[in-house]
């Protein structure tokens, strides 16, 4: 009895051929309604004033005021709400797409 179920999955992948995707050849679009990443394209504006990485729930974002000044994002920790970049004071955060190129 398995063995009749086993021929059957086969004649029916073979006859309707792979399910997945040809991944580096076929990109997949991004789904409507995705954010994307957060970017700072005009990194001049900012003010360091850590703000964003306060109001940040997931802890994704690291902002240091020192002589160094260093503004850090944790893309993989990002949970991609939009907190930081509505709470930016000079608007300088924004949704980016995860495309590039």
């Amino acid at each position: 009895m398995k063995i009749v179920v086993m021929l059957k999955t086969l004649l029916f992948n073979l006859i309707k051929g792979p399910v997945t995707r040809k991944y580096p050849y076929e990109e997949r679009e991004p789904f409507p309604g995705e954010r994307g990443v957060i970017l700072m394209p005009d990194e001049s504006k900012c003010i360091y004033c850590g703000l964003c990485a306060r109001k940040c729930p997931s802890n994704a974002l690291t902002v240091t005021r020192a002589p160094g000044k260093e503004w850090k994002y944790e893309r993989f920790r990002c949970i991609l709400c939009g907190a930081c970049v509505e709470a930016c004071p000079k608007k300088c955060l924004e949704f980016g797409s995860r495309k590039q190129g």
